[in-house]
């Protein structure tokens, strides 16, 4: 069973908020069509971690370690997009 980590990180302004919301919303769609792939949330919003991942601007989306947005708020299709070439399916 695959494993996916998606880390939203910002302050928990309304853009982070909408982010995970995005995020959220597009792992439902990813795992209706992939049932064996799991998947944790999780949300930083600690400043000093920020740098960690690499953001220099929020909100930022983190999936499996790669830093695949920053300063915006991407649609719930393109994140399925990186979810399926993160799984590999």
């Amino acid at each position: 069973i695959n494993m996916l980590s998606i880390i939203v990180i910002g302050p928990g302004c309304p853009n982070c908020n909408r982010v995970e919301q995005h995020a959220r919303l597009a792992l439902d769609e990813f795992q209706a069509s992939h049932p064996g792939v799991e998947a944790v949330i999780e949300h930083v919003t600690d400043p000093l971690e920020f740098i960690n991942y690499g953001v220099m601007k929020t909100p930022g989306l983190v999936i499996d370690g790669k830093l695949v947005s920053s300063g915006r708020i991407p649609s719930p299709g393109h994140i399925v997009d990186w979810l399926v070439e993160a799984a590999g399916v």
